[in-house]
């Protein structure tokens, strides 16, 4: 059974149209992509809501979910930037323990 995504695309593309115009140019750059990634969906998110207080970022990072080539993405992020595990996981705001074990898996599975 195949996986229907939503439209992020067309999601924020309303919110700025309805709610945030004036951040329109700043955002225009990521919409203009075909496929829109997780990294410029927190990108997008975090330019219109800006950064929220702990416990909500904990709450929305408790429902996040990360396909096979998201997950390779950050990776090959902390490969080209020479992150360890504990830069990578605040960067991304990710458990230390979850980036080793993606590691594991999708590094050593190549």
């Amino acid at each position: 059974m195949e996986k229907i995504l939503p439209d992020y695309k067309k999601i924020y593309q309303d919110i700025i149209v309805k709610k945030y115009p004036y951040k329109r140019n700043k955002c225009e750059t990521i919409l203009k992509k075909e496929n829109l990634s997780v990294w410029d969906i927190i990108n997008l998110n975090d330019i219109l809501f800006g950064i929220g207080n702990r416990e909500t970022c904990n709450f929305n990072q408790k429902h996040r979910s990360y396909s096979k080539p998201d997950i390779l993405e950050i990776l090959d992020y902390q490969q080209k930037n020479s992150l360890n595990n504990t830069q990578l996981a605040n960067r991304f705001k990710l458990s230390r323990n979850t980036i080793a074990k993606w590691r594991k898996i999708y590094l050593l599975s190549n």
